[in-house]
């Protein structure tokens, strides 16, 4: 069965797949992302703390020369007295005092420290294409260089993130779950069916 790429399928409809449609599928959507965001005007990469934005300007340009606007939820920037290269709403709140420009032989590196240090961006711009955060792979070096505590907690963390943007339960929900499972198996005389969490 040949799966169309081209929209995004629901964590149901994806589980169905067999593993060859879902290697098909994972690699058609990873083409066609990669495609998206070669064809912005800047390239960007990010942690879960910041974002750091590089943007192609005409070598021996001058900072003076330079137009960028920096703001919690909007992001401008490109050579003074032309259209901006880059211009829109961010995709989420960054720290201001915290995020930086700076120019370097032809390229104008834009660092942005995010509030929320817990979530992955879909993308810079709201209007640009997005990329699946499910896939993202955190630097491993990043990761191993925290204490045990803050790992596993980050780890739950990016867990609970991609669970939430399939659809599924978080760590803590699953938790709760298989409390109830157990408290219910301990005691079948009582009825649960209208148990909800909260």
């Amino acid at each position: 069965m040949a799966v169309d790429a081209s929209k995004k399928l629901s964590a149901e409809e994806y589980d169905k797949l067999s593993e060859a449609d879902r290697e098909a599928y994972d690699k058609a959507r990873k083409e066609k992302e990669d495609a998206e965001q070669a064809s912005l005007p800047y390239t960007w990469k990010q942690t879960l703390q910041e974002v750091d934005i590089t943007v192609q300007v005409p070598k021996g340009i001058k900072g003076r020369e330079l137009n960028v606007l920096i703001q919690k939820r909007r992001l401008k920037a490109g050579l003074k007295g032309q259209d901006p290269i880059l211009e829109g709403e961010l995709c989420n709140d960054i720290k201001v005092d915290d995020s930086t420009w700076t120019l370097d032989n032809g390229e104008l590196l834009i660092h942005l420290e995010k509030v929320n240090q817990m979530e992955w961006w879909k993308n810079v711009l709201t209007h640009h294409p997005e990329i699946d955060t499910t896939k993202i792979q955190p630097e491993n070096s990043k990761l191993s260089d925290l204490d045990g505590e803050t790992r596993a907690m980050v780890e739950k963390m990016m867990f609970d993130q991609q669970q939430k943007q399939m659809g599924k339960p978080t760590s803590d929900e699953r938790k709760k779950a298989e409390m109830l499972k157990k408290f219910q198996e301990q005691h079948p005389e009582m009825d649960f069916s209208n148990a909800k969490f909260s």
